[in-house]
C-alpha cells in the first residue's frame, strides 16, 4: 500500500489545480483553505504539519514547493518523497517587491478581477491559453483566493525563508518538475535546483506552463506515478 500523498498548491492556488491529480490518486489530498490565510511561510508550514499524516508523500508546486521545503526543515523523518514542481529556490531579487506590490496595487485600485486578469495568462503554456474552459477554470480557481489571501501570500513570498540547508540535508527521493513553456520559472532555474539536490531526478513536461499540474494532468500524473515507484526512505517516527 503506497503512503498518502499530500500536495501543496500555490500562490492564489487550491486543490483545484490538482483535480486530476487528486480523481486518479485516491491516497492524494491538497491543501485546500490557503494555508488558514497564513502570511509567513513557516507558518503555512507548521498549518501543514498540524493535519498531516505521520508520514506522507509531498508535492509542492510554486509558492507550495517553498513550503514542502520548509515542512523537511521541521520534520524531516515524516516525508518519504518529495516532488517540487514550476518553482524557485532563490532568494527575494531586484524588482520582485515592486512588481509584486503593482498587482497587489492594481486589486486594491481596480478590483481583484484585474489583478487575476493581469497576472494568470503569462502563467501558462501557449495551448493553455487557447484552451477556453481550463482558463476559466484557473480564473475561478484564483478568485476564490481573494484580495487578502494574495496579499498575506505576497509577504510569505516576499519574506521567504533560505533554502540552502534543507537542500544540502534533503535525503528522501527528490523529484523536480517544470513546464517547458513556464515563462515565470524556466527550465534552467529547474536544472540548477535538481543540481543542488543530491539524487534529484528532473522532468521538463512539453507544452507546459507555471501550471503543468493542470495544463498537462496526464504527464503530470504520469510523473507522480514514476515517483511513487521509487523505493522511499523509510520514516524514522
Amino acid at each position: 500500500m503506497r503512503e498518502d500523498l499530500l500536495i501543496l498548491p500555490g500562490l492564489m492556488c487550491d486543490a483545484g489545480m490538482f483535480a486530476a491529480t487528486l480523481a486518479a490518486l485516491p491516497q492524494a489530498r491538497a491543501i485546500d483553505d490557503h494555508y488558514g490565510g497564513a502570511d509567513a511561510i513557516g507558518v503555512m508550514a507548521e498549518h501543514v504539519l498540524a493535519s498531516a499524516p505521520d508520514c506522507f508523500a509531498l508535492i509542492g508546486h510554486s509558492m507550495g514547493a517553498r513550503v514542502a521545503l520548509e515542512v523537511i526543515a521541521r520534520a524531516p523523518d515524516r516525508v518519504t518523497r518529495l516532488m517540487i514542481a514550476d518553482t524557485g529556490v532563490h532568494g527575494v531579487r531586484e524588482g520582485e517587491a515592486e512588481s509584486r506590490y503593482a498587482l497587489r496595487d492594481l486589486g486594491r485600485r481596480e478590483g481583484f478581477d484585474r489583478l487575476v486578469d493581469a497576472w494568470l495568462p503569462p502563467m501558462v503554456g501557449e495551448g493553455a491559453r487557447a484552451d477556453a474552459a481550463l482558463m476559466a477554470a484557473l480564473r475561478a480557481m484564483c478568485l476564490r483566493a481573494g484580495q487578502a489571501v494574495f496579499e498575506a501570500q505576497t509577504e510569505a513570498l516576499l519574506h521567504r525563508p533560505d533554502t540552502d540547508a534543507v537542500l544540502q540535508a534533503v535525503a528522501c527521493p527528490v523529484t523536480v518538475v517544470v513546464g517547458d513553456e513556464d515563462q515565470w520559472s524556466s527550465v534552467a532555474q529547474h536544472e540548477a535546483i535538481a543540481a543542488r539536490i543530491a539524487g534529484a531526478v528532473l522532468h521538463v513536461i512539453p507544452g507546459a506552463g507555471h501550471m503543468a499540474p493542470a495544463e498537462k494532468p496526464e504527464a503530470f500524473n504520469a510523473l507522480i506515478r514514476e515517483w511513487l515507484d521509487v523505493p522511499a526512505i523509510p520514516s524514522t517516527t
